[in-house]
């Protein structure tokens, strides 16, 4: 099961930040998407320098970065849009569970991305960050990727409603395309279960039982980055307060109600497929069970068979003077007849009582 694991001595004051995460080798990158109903306007590798005169207030912003090695970059980021430090270290800190906050007017939310690792059984594991503040949502990657390509595409083509909707609804269908690699990632991970299953029939290898095992933390892994998710989705869908989640417009929040219908689902998939799981390892034991039960029986039918024939050859080894049937011509073939034909008896009976 995967841990989460702090380094030793491991600075937490508010201004220290440190990328927690495997991908310190990623040049950082950034684009920036400028539109609404009538223009766009996408600006490729744009630099902190160019914030002012490239984003819009009165349009929709969406700002992305991929790679979060360079701390001074996302430090410059946070330094022009006035985030909280503290919003900083959740984004670089992998090892934060998924989370919820709105904090003066900028709304937070992270969410880890899982998708099946080619050629494996382990699941990668990326962390997405997202603020939405004055208009502007901003989305921090830890690496490139093609998660949100078709949605770039959508707003280039303007396809569906994205560019007549602000930065809130760009946020639900960013979150829609990440809960997507959830749903590749159990599918991928039910294949593997229905392999185990249909291996488990046929096979008594131990590596099945260790594969099992396998899977199962990663259902678990699962289950626990998305019960985090279910409760944020749960947090906007059922909402009340007008002074929470401002930059969220009243007709948008059903969309994050689809969004926390759909970790439901997950969750109860997930909890169908570790019943799956469950069962592939009973079969398994059973199967084990029925092979060792096999084996004893046929054991204990030979030892059956020869504990008559034991107790012939016991009394004609006792040497005794006066054995008569030591003196007949015929006594060593007349005892050897009638062994094997307490032995065909004996099968015989055996299989007519359908003992094996």
């Amino acid at each position: 099961m995967r841990k989460i694991r702090y380094k030793k001595g491991r600075k937490v004051q508010p201004l220290h930040l440190e990328y927690t995460g495997i991908h310190k080798s990623n040049e950082s990158e950034m684009q920036l998407f400028v539109y609404d109903d009538l223009n766009l306007t996408e600006f490729e590798k744009i630099k902190v320098a160019d914030f002012t005169k490239s984003i819009d207030p009165q349009k929709t912003n969406w700002l992305n970065l991929h790679g979060l090695n360079n701390i001074e970059l996302v430090k410059a980021i946070g330094d022009y849009f006035e985030i909280d430090n503290f919003m900083l270290a959740d984004i670089l800190n992998t090892t934060k569970r998924t989370k919820l906050e709105e904090q003066q007017e900028v709304l937070f939310f992270n969410i880890k991305s899982l998708l099946p690792t080619e050629h494996s059984d382990n699941i990668q594991v990326e962390q997405i960050s997202f603020l939405i503040k004055d208009g502007v949502l901003l989305s921090f990657q830890e690496k490139r990727s093609d998660f949100f390509t078709h949605i770039r595409e959508r707003i280039r083509t303007h396809s569906g409603i994205v560019r007549s909707k602000k930065a809130d609804y760009l946020m639900y269908i960013l979150l829609d395309a990440v809960m997507e690699n959830f749903y590749i990632t159990l599918e991928h991970e039910e294949d593997k279960v229905e392999e185990l299953i249909n291996l488990s029939k046929k096979s008594d290898d131990p590596i099945i039982l260790e594969k099992i095992e396998k899977h199962r933390d990663n259902f678990n892994f699962l289950k626990r980055s998305i019960i985090p998710l279910r409760d944020s989705l749960y947090d906007i869908k059922s909402i009340k307060d007008d002074n929470v989640f401002n930059v969220i417009e009243t007709e948008n929040f059903s969309f994050f109600a689809r969004l926390h219908q759909k970790s439901l689902e997950l969750l109860e998939q997930i909890d169908a497929d570790m019943g799956a799981l469950e069962s592939a390892s009973n079969f398994f034991f059973s199967f084990q069970t029925h092979k060792m039960n096999e084996i004893m029986k046929t054991l204990t039918i030979v030892s059956a068979i020869f504990i008559p024939l034991t107790f012939i050859v016991g009394v004609y080894g006792m040497n005794f003077e006066n054995m008569p049937e030591l003196h007949y011509s015929y006594g060593y073939y007349t005892v050897i007849g009638i062994m094997v034909l307490i032995g065909i008896t004996m099968l015989f009976y055996f299989k007519k009582r359908r003992w094996f």
